[in-house]
C-alpha cells in the first residue's frame, strides 16, 4: 500500500517500534495528519526483545534519576488502567543475603520512596516476606539469606503492546505502513520530499515535519535528512535475555549478578523462565546473544536458584541507544533526549534512548514540540485516557 504521491502529511513518523508507535497515536490524537512507517513489521527489533516489564525502574534511585522514577511510575499506572489485557500487575522479591552490596536498610528505603512517586496506590504497597514464607519461593536459595522483599510493578507483552499503539493510532486516521523504507527527506520550503520504498516500488509524498523513531538507527536516519545534519555521539547496548525451562517462581525476582553487582531479573514468562538483562557496549546498531552473556545470566540464576534448570530454550539481545560517555552503561542516564533541528522550514525530531514504559511520555513531548512549529489543531482524543486492547 502507499499513498497519493505528493500528500501532504503534518508529520511523519518513522520507525514501527513502541516510541514511533506511541508518537503517531499521539500526534493524531492532537489533531495533525499522520504517517507511520517501519521498514520491517511493527515491533522488529528493540521493542520485542525488552525485558517485558512495565516498571518505575527502582535502581534508577541510585543514581537520583528521580524524574525518570516518578513518570514511569506515573505511565505504568495509566497502562495498568488503559490497558489491563495487556499489562498486569505482578509480585517482585528482593533477597538480600549476608553478601549482598545492598543492606535491608537501603532497600527499605528505596522501597519507600519508590511507594511515594507512586503515589500511595495499591501497587506502592511493600512488604518483608516473613521467614516462614521462604520456602515458597521457588527454591530460592537460603543458605546466608538475611531478608526478603516483596513489592509490585507490571509485566507486559512488548510486540503486543506496540502493535496495540499501532492499532490505536489507526483509529485516529494514521496512515501506518509496514515494509516500507525512507530512502531520503529531502527540504523544500516548509515540508519535507519523502523518497520512500515498499514491496509496489519507489514512491515519494510530503511532510512538514518528519520524527525519527528509529532506536539503534537514529543516526543513521539523521543521515538521510537533507541537508545533513551531525547525529548525536551515541552507544549501542546490548541487553541479552535468556529463556530456561519452567520454574515454580511465585513472582518475578529482582537478583544483584554476583560477579559484578548488577540488576537482573529471572520471571515466569509464557510457560518458561526469562532470564535478563546484560548491558555490553558493542559497535553495531543489531547484535546477537553471545556465549559470555548466556553464561554469566546461568552463573547468576545458579547463585540463587541452584535446582533450577540452566538448559538454555532461547535467547535473544535487543540493542538500545545511550548517550556516548565514559564509565559503566549500568550507570548513564535513562532519559530519553529529544532533539528538535529546524532548516529551511522543516522540521526533524529525533528520539535517542527512552524505555517502554515511558514511551507515552516520550510521545507527549514531541507533540510539544511540533505544537511550537506546526501549530496547534483541535484534538481527536487525549492519549493518557485512550484503551488499548
Amino acid at each position: 500500500m502507499t499513498v497519493p504521491a505528493h500528500e501532504l502529511f503534518d508529520v511523519a513518523v518513522i520507525g514501527g517500534g513502541i516510541h514511533g508507535a506511541g508518537v503517531a497515536q499521539a500526534a493524531a490524537a492532537a489533531g495533525y495528519r499522520t504517517l507511520l512507517i517501519e521498514r520491517d513489521e511493527w515491533a522488529a527489533a528493540t521493542s520485542r526483545w525488552s525485558s517485558k516489564l512495565i516498571h518505575g525502574g527502582l535502581r534508577y534511585l541510585e543514581s537520583a534519576q528521580f524524574n525518570l522514577v516518578y513518570h514511569s511510575l506515573q505511565e505504568r499506572q495509566r497502562l495498568l488502567r488503559n490497558a489491563p489485557a495487556l499489562v498486569k500487575p505482578v509480585k517482585f522479591f528482593i533477597p538480600i543475603y549476608r553478601h549482598t552490596r545492598r543492606r535491608p536498610w537501603q532497600i527499605r528505603a528505596g522501597l519507600s520512596l519508590y511507594a511515594l512517586l507512586t503515589g500511595l496506590n495499591a501497587q506502592a504497597r511493600f512488604r518483608s516476606v516473613p521467614r516462614a514464607e521462604w520456602k515458597t519461593l521457588g527454591g530460592l536459595k537460603q543458605d546466608n539469606l538475611q531478608a526478603v522483599f516483596q513489592y509490585w510493578d507490571g509485566q507486559t507483552d512488548d510486540a503486543a503492546l506496540t502493535q496495540a499503539v499501532v492499532r490505536s493510532a489507526q483509529t485516529l486516521a494514521v496512515t501506518a505502513l509496514e515494509q516500507c523504507e525512507l530512502l531520503s527527506a529531502q527540504t523544500s520550503g516548509d515540508h519535507f520530499i519523502l523518497k520512500l520504498r515498499s514491496p509496489e516500488g519507489e514512491w515519494q509524498c510530503n511532510a512538514r515535519a518528519v520524527v525519527n523513531a528509529t532506536g539503534p538507527w537514529v543516526g543513521e536516519l539523521v543521515r538521510r535528512c537533507l541537508p545533513a545534519q551531525p547525529a548525536r555521539a551515541l552507544s549501542f547496548v546490548k541487553g541479552t535475555h535468556i529463556v530456561l525451562p519452567p520454574a515454580q517462581l511465585p513472582g518475578i525476582f529482582y537478583l544483584e549478578a554476583p560477579r559484578d553487582g548488577r540488576a537482573i531479573f529471572v520471571m515466569p514468562w509464557r510457560g518458561n523462565t526469562l532470564v535478563g538483562t546484560t548491558e555490553m557496549e558493542i559497535d553495531a546498531p543489531a547484535a546477537l546473544p553471545s556465549a559470555q552473556e548466556i553464561n554469566y545470566l546461568q552463573e547468576t540464576v545458579a547463585a540463587y536458584f541452584p535446582h533450577l534448570s540452566g538448559d538454555v530454550l532461547d535467547s535473544f539481545a535487543g540493542v538500545r541507544v545511550l548517550p556516548a560517555g565514559n564509565g559503566r552503561a549500568f550507570n548513564r542516564a535513562r532519559e530519553s533526549i529529544i532533539e528538535r533541528i529546524d532548516s529551511d522550514g522543516a522540521t526533524l525530531i529525533s528520539i535517542y534512548g527512552g524505555k517502554l514504559t515511558t514511551y507515552r511520555h516520550t510521545a507527549e513531548l514531541v507533540v510539544d514540540s511540533l505544537r511550537e512549529k506546526l501549530g496547534g489543531k483541535p484534538a481527536r482524543a487525549d492519549t493518557k485516557t485512550l484503551p488499548l486492547e
